[in-house]
């Protein structure tokens, strides 16, 4: 199970209720669009999964982690397992497109064996050998999207947590990224993506849960238009 919530609410410190009781399974290898209005809860739902703030009540749990009764020392373990492609891209300006994927491995002291082999592999799959070299600002926002998923790759995570992923990206650039992301999935890696555009969910399909007033409006299985 990648992720697991058991009747989570969350309400703020100023006594906004951004989650309501919410129950949610994502199985493991699935491929799942989260979707919403601003203030729905969604951003709300991606901090409970990173652990960057805790239910106040309910049992979250992500990769086999228990988020409810994680200490602050075992966050970045759990974040390790999981990962994340925002919507600004957040690539180390100074950085060129290997270093910048290489730089999560590094993190974690990865061997600079491993690293010279993973990285590439990550490089090409995104389809960037011709970039391998380049600096964030001489890559078009397609590009820089593409590195972005490299790096969240980088640790094999079992999770990946796209954030309106195509929201700074041509709206034909939207496709490819999308379709990357499906080949992840169907390498076995389960994904879930937040977004608001409703026509890439409709061309794809796959589950969709429609988040509204912090409550799960509803959770189905949809047939893409793409085939």
């Amino acid at each position: 199970m990648s992720v697991e919530l058991n009747n989570v609410s969350v309400t703020y410190h100023n006594g906004y209720e951004a989650l309501h009781k919410v129950n949610l399974l994502v199985e493991d290898g699935e491929f799942v669009f989260v979707v919403g209005a601003s203030g729905a809860g969604k951003s709300t739902l991606i901090k409970l999964l990173l652990r960057e703030l805790a239910a106040t009540t309910g049992i979250v749990k992500v990769n086999g982690f228990d988020l409810t009764k994680m200490r602050k020392s075992k966050i970045p373990k759990l974040r390790r397992s999981i990962g994340t492609v925002f919507q600004d891209f957040r690539l180390i300006p100074t950085l060129n497109v290997f270093d910048n994927i290489a730089f999560v491995l590094r993190c974690v002291d990865k061997p600079r064996s491993y690293i010279n082999q993973r990285v590439p592999y990550l490089i090409n799959l995104v389809n960037l050998n011709h970039r391998i070299h380049s600096m964030p600002n001489e890559l078009s926002g397609g590009e820089q999207q593409r590195v972005a998923l490299a790096r969240a790759l980088a640790n094999d995570p079992k999770l990946l947590i796209a954030d309106e992923p195509t929201g700074n990206i041509d709206p034909e650039l939207s496709y490819e990224i999308l379709d990357l992301l499906k080949g992840i999935n169907e390498c076995g890696t389960t994904v879930v993506i937040v977004t608001h555009e409703h026509e890439l969910v409709q061309h794809f399909g796959g589950r969709v849960i429609s988040i509204s007033d912090g409550q799960i409006a509803f959770d189905e299985q949809m047939r893409g238009e793409g085939g």
